[in-house]
């Protein structure tokens, strides 16, 4: 059994949790507290030199990188796929998760906003900071769903692209991002309707977690 190596409030290794619950791949958590620093310890940094969360350890390999996970799995457990077969559907896929993986969440995510607090920005400051972020990044995620008929982001079945929205969606609300009322809102709620309602989903969510506060 592989073990996913996460942490309840990860955004990214939420991503994981929902592809191996869509892949019907059973895996064990190892949870490690981000806000304690727990990812930086020794036998962490073993596994990941990074210090970041998810590693999905196959025991036989160690992989790093939520995306790079989610395409493995996608790879050995091929059904249901999680990315389209044709190349330029494929393509609009990726961007879309990529505009959420490297664009909004790195730079909103706990270390930038550690940073930010060192550099003495008051605290509304940074909070501000996260606020728009996000909803700036989401505008032109919606914009990207434009073309794309749902009720997932890219059509009748859930993807890539879902399990990066679903757990941005949270962080979003974390940071009072008022998603009904910006651009394109009310295209990702939708999305996100549709994904709430399939257990895969359901079972990922934080609050679902072992860990979980």
């Amino acid at each position: 059994m592989p073990t996913l190596h996460g942490y309840y409030r990860s955004t990214a290794a939420w991503r994981v949790r929902i592809a191996l619950n869509l892949k019907g791949v059973e895996a064990a958590q190892a949870s490690h507290h981000l806000r304690r620093g727990e990812q930086r310890a020794p036998a962490f940094l073993a596994l990941n030199p990074q210090g970041l969360l998810p590693v999905l350890d196959t025991g036989s390999a160690v992989l790093t990188q939520s995306l790079a996970i989610i395409e493995y799995l996608d790879e050995v457990h091929p059904d249901p796929p999680l990315l389209p077969a044709a190349p330029l559907d494929r393509a609009a896929v990726r961007a879309f998760a990529l505009a959420i993986a490297c664009d909004i969440h790195p730079v909103q995510n706990l270390r930038v906003l550690a940073r930010l607090r060192s550099l003495g920005l008051a605290e509304d400051q940074v909070q501000a900071w996260a606020h728009d972020t996000i909803r700036d990044g989401l505008a032109a995620c919606a914009a990207l769903l434009a073309r794309h008929p749902g009720p997932f982001c890219f059509g009748d079945s859930p993807g890539m692209a879902d399990l990066c929205l679903v757990p941005q969606l949270f962080n979003a609300r974390r940071f009072q991002v008022q998603l009904g009322t910006m651009p394109g809102g009310e295209r990702l709620l939708s999305a996100e309707a549709a994904c709430l309602a399939l257990p895969a989903f359901i079972e990922a969510a934080a609050d679902r977690q072992a860990d979980a506060e």
